[in-house]
């Protein structure tokens, strides 16, 4: 298959899903190469995602490496299939790839859950309160740049509440909720969304009070997109150097058993809404 365009995130899952099962049976990229009468080069460029691969050689591949797990096999066949155009291509060339990768990933998920401790999640932020954020965060960022990362975020909220929602379970830290990145006018207005999106079963959210013992998640901040199959899932956290993409099973191991913990720490959905419904009633 001809060279994609663009690289995704997506396209770089799949590669890598396949060198994955490739590395796990010790065939050499050269060896996996010949059976689908390629050389290496080609195989490296599979394995990137620089190339596509057909949902024939993807059978084939699994088949030669062993793979014995017929979701995991479907879930990579339709991967390799996907010929998705979402709203996010729209500012290909104008954002940074990182921004289609996240709301590429957000889209396919089967269920997102997301721990947040110093900001409103982006997917339930008001445009007065992504374009604080943005403006504070990005001294001189020029309109011409702003105003497309604030109509991204929103456009963003489409994966929970488009045609075929995806479930999104958040937990928020009280911090978050409370402090104004902008004024009071802007503060209520934001925590009135979110109890709008929740009474909406658009979201389930979860609070941490500051006042809970036993809390060290200071730093558990993170995104959980889980995949059709749990080897497919992706963490995204958010770095000063940027967004990393987890996809490495032990990693995600340790961030699933993060999460629990930090759940652990969180109200019930019911006595959380009763907690911002009365920090609304304080601005």
């Amino acid at each position: 298959m001809p060279p994609k365009r663009h690289l995704t995130a997506r396209r770089v899952r799949l590669g890598t899903e396949l060198r994955k099962l490739r590395e796990a049976t010790g065939m050499k990229a050269r060896e996996a190469a010949a059976l689908l009468g390629a050389d290496a080069a080609q195989m490296s460029q599979i394995e990137s995602g620089v190339v596509g691969v057909s949902a024939k050689r993807v059978r084939r591949l699994a088949a030669h490496y062993a793979c014995t797990d017929e979701a995991l096999i479907d879930a990579l066949v339709a991967m390799s299939t996907d010929r998705t155009r979402g709203w996010w291509e729209e500012f290909r060339g104008v954002l940074p790839p990182v921004f289609l990768d996240t709301a590429e990933i957000e889209h396919h998920a089967t269920f997102l859950r997301e721990v947040v401790i110093t900001h409103v999640p982006g997917l339930l932020q008001t445009a007065d309160y992504a374009r604080a954020v943005y403006t504070y965060m990005m001294p001189g960022l020029p309109e011409s740049e702003l105003i497309p990362r604030i109509e991204h975020r929103m456009r963003r909220r489409t994966a929970i509440e488009g045609d075929n929602p995806t479930p999104y379970e958040t937990i928020i830290h009280e911090f978050a909720l409370r402090i104004r990145v902008a004024d009071r006018q802007v503060a209520r207005a934001q925590l009135l969304q979110i109890l709008d999106l929740i009474e909406q079963r658009h979201a389930t959210v979860r609070v941490i009070p500051t006042d809970r013992d036993g809390f060290a998640g200071a730093d558990a901040s993170m995104m959980h997109a889980s995949g059709p199959v749990p080897q497919l899932d992706t963490v995204l956290r958010d770095f000063p150097i940027g967004t990393a993409f987890i996809d490495a099973e032990p990693q995600l191991r340790q961030l699933r058993a993060l999460f629990r913990n930090v759940a652990e720490a969180s109200l019930d959905p019911a006595a959380s809404r009763d907690f911002i419904h009365r920090l609304t009633k304080e601005l």
